[in-house]
């Protein structure tokens, strides 16, 4: 995913189109998690203008990142829209805020580090697994594991410890 300058300056009246698949396999030695990713399909287009270009593609592919639970592995699909600008003419950097818009190297455009921060940045946070609850341990030795929604049945709450039972009534209110 590089174009030269002067390459992409003979699409100037219609356009680029995209359609590729990008080998991204790097990105799983870089964030830890990403355990494999497949290639990434980017499709879209790239409008040239005489001082800049401008990408409006789409990367769609699939990654492995492990469960939060239980560390399976998960497959995650994403769906990531990016229009990206490339200012050809760097004097004109000002007009625009410094994060809107990418500045080639020489006289190259590399959309590969813009394509593997927007995948990083898509890694969710927590994801699980389908089979989580089956490895999931529901109870132990004085505990269990409830849902929220769940209420236990009286023969299986707590007793209260005697010195506490005068904390029960703390928040009702009782006006005297």
């Amino acid at each position: 995913m590089k174009w030269s300058i002067i390459q992409l300056q003979k699409y100037r009246d219609r356009g680029l189109e995209i359609d590729e698949k990008v080998d991204l396999s790097e990105l799983a030695e870089l964030d830890n998690d990403i355990r494999r990713i497949s290639p990434v399909h980017v499709k879209g287009r790239a409008e040239i203008r005489h001082d800049q270009i401008v990408f409006n593609v789409r990367a769609t592919g699939e990654m492995i990142v492990p469960c939060s639970r239980t560390l399976v592995d998960v497959p995650y699909l994403f769906d990531i829209p990016l229009t990206e600008r490339f200012l050809l003419k760097p004097e004109e950097e000002g007009n625009y805020g410094a994060e809107d818009v990418h500045l080639p190297e020489g006289n190259v455009i590399d959309f590969r580090p813009i394509l593997k921060e927007a995948i990083i940045l898509e890694v969710p946070m927590q994801i699980f697994s389908e089979e989580a609850d089956k490895h999931v341990v529901q109870s132990g030795k004085d505990w269990a594991f409830y849902e929220d929604e769940e209420e236990l049945p009286e023969t299986e709450k707590p007793a209260v410890d005697p010195r506490l039972a005068g904390l029960q009534n703390f928040f009702t209110s009782d006006k005297e």
